[in-house]
């Protein structure tokens, strides 16, 4: 079980900073990885666990946002806590309207930084569970026939049966045993359950 505690990545350039906040991330039974540099942090194979980065905004190969800008090009989706020297109060506006968590002035307390990764990691949690969801839905999409895939799509803008055997030249009675094995096949009790499907998968715009 001590497998799943959630992971805090912590990244800033200064070994006492990183020395104090792992020993009290740890205290709270969170598990921790360090590094004091970016590049460190990005080339680390990142685990399937709840997790946050504690993020120092100056940084000696590249600063925080550029960092942040970097994983979310390569959908590295781990919440960010940015911690921040007197000057860098602007850096940090600008982080959080990407899409930081919080940010923190040093010296970072121990109250608020454990609170600010409390509400990290159970952000975290919640995407986590959203993305298990999508995942599961995708296969399920692709247990599909082509033919079966066509239908879900249609029936996801809202259209009928006898709209889409319209639409299709097809006899009604085809279209719904089509449709009956899409809602078995996708597991959904309800055209309103198969649509909410449709839109986790992205699939409604096509």
């Amino acid at each position: 079980m001590n497998n799943r505690k959630p992971l805090i990545y912590i990244v800033d350039d200064d070994v006492s900073i990183c020395r104090a906040l792992s020993l009290l991330l740890k205290s709270h039974g969170f598990k921790v990885e360090t590094f004091m540099r970016a590049a460190d942090f990005l080339a680390f194979k990142h685990l399937k666990l709840p997790s946050c980065l504690v993020l120092d905004i100056q940084l000696p190969d590249i600063n925080g946002l550029i960092l942040q800008e970097s994983m979310v090009s390569r959908q590295l989706t781990i919440p960010i806590i940015f911690i921040t020297g007197h000057g860098d109060i602007p850096m940090s506006v600008k982080g959080m309207k990407a899409g930081a968590i919080d940010f923190l002035p040093k010296p970072v307390t121990g109250k608020k930084l454990l609170n600010a990764v409390t509400l990290a990691i159970s952000k975290n949690k919640i995407h986590i569970k959203e993305q298990a969801e999508i995942s599961k839905i995708k296969r399920r999409i692709r247990t599909l026939s082509p033919r079966e895939l066509e239908v879900f799509r249609l029936v996801a803008k809202g259209m009928l049966s006898k709209q889409i055997a319209f639409k299709r030249g097809t006899a009604l009675q085809t279209i719904k045993v089509h449709r009956g094995r899409v809602m078995q096949k996708m597991q959904a009790k309800t055209v309103t359950e198969l649509i909410r499907f449709a839109q986790k998968a992205g699939i409604t715009s096509s």
